[in-house]
């Protein structure tokens, strides 16, 4: 009991770079996750956006909810969305998920 109670008091703390060099692969990891998965994404929302703020009168859109129509109308936050003849819905710029016939490159045109 007596001798290994004094080889761990004899060993050396680990060191600055030590703690440090144990750190390095999980920053890597975190710096994929950015460029594979964050970038991307924060890219696509950009041109979402983009198109949203550019909405106008007889754009073709499909809705987060699968609805293609017609916009009619653009009013502040909302949008009168053609669906049918004699058919129209209120929805708001955040429902649109991108113009039709881009949902293919991946819903923005």
């Amino acid at each position: 009991m007596l001798s290994f109670s004094l080889v761990a008091a004899a060993a050396p703390a680990p060191g600055l770079s030590e703690t440090f060099g144990g750190m390095i692969p999980i920053f890597l990891i975190l710096g994929i996750f950015y460029f594979v998965l964050f970038l991307p994404i924060r890219k696509q929302r950009k041109a979402v956006q983009k198109m949203v703020d550019e909405l106008k009168k007889g754009d073709q859109v499909v809705t987060n909810g699968g609805l293609y129509g017609e916009v009619s109308k653009v009013e502040g936050a909302t949008v009168l969305l053609k669906i049918a003849d004699n058919v129209r819905v209120r929805i708001t710029k955040s429902a649109i998920a991108g113009q039709q016939g881009a949902a293919e490159d991946g819903g923005v045109k």
